[in-house]
């Protein structure tokens, strides 16, 4: 199938479903961290799945190739407040694992993602973008 729109991209569908996974967790922090920790969590998530789509959406690989540099970063950003929130027994163990899981797995795809981006950078002869990555 190829992929049309950002929305098709099976690493965007599993991040939007991260940032989901996100809000469930910082709903079970306490009120005191509703701007704090929660909100970064939150943030941190939304741009793991934005920075997909802008990249998508930009003209050139380089463009494209930054902002999935940019959203593996967010993602690790996100793993760090769910860590820290286990720590602060915001939220249990078994919440860590499952966030932690998608995580890891939207960071394989991250990866695979900017190889094939560099591959296509390598390969072509000018640096535009076409619609499908």
């Amino acid at each position: 199938m190829a992929v049309k729109c950002y929305r098709d991209l099976t690493v965007w569908q599993r991040a939007m479903e991260l940032v989901v996974a996100s809000y469930a967790l910082a709903s079970a922090f306490p009120k005191s961290e509703l701007y704090g920790l929660g909100s970064q969590l939150k943030r941190a998530a939304i741009s793991v799945a934005a920075n997909i789509a802008e990249g998508h959406g930009r003209m050139h690989i380089g463009d494209y190739m930054r902002h999935v540099s940019i959203a593996r970063g967010s993602l690790m950003e996100l793993e760090t407040h769910v860590l820290l929130a286990e720590r602060l027994s915001f939220i249990k163990s078994g919440q860590s694992r499952t966030a932690l899981g998608l995580s890891g797995k939207i960071s394989r795809m991250l990866a695979v993602l900017l190889r094939r981006l560099r591959v296509r950078r390598v390969g072509s002869t000018g640096s535009s973008l076409t619609p499908s990555p």
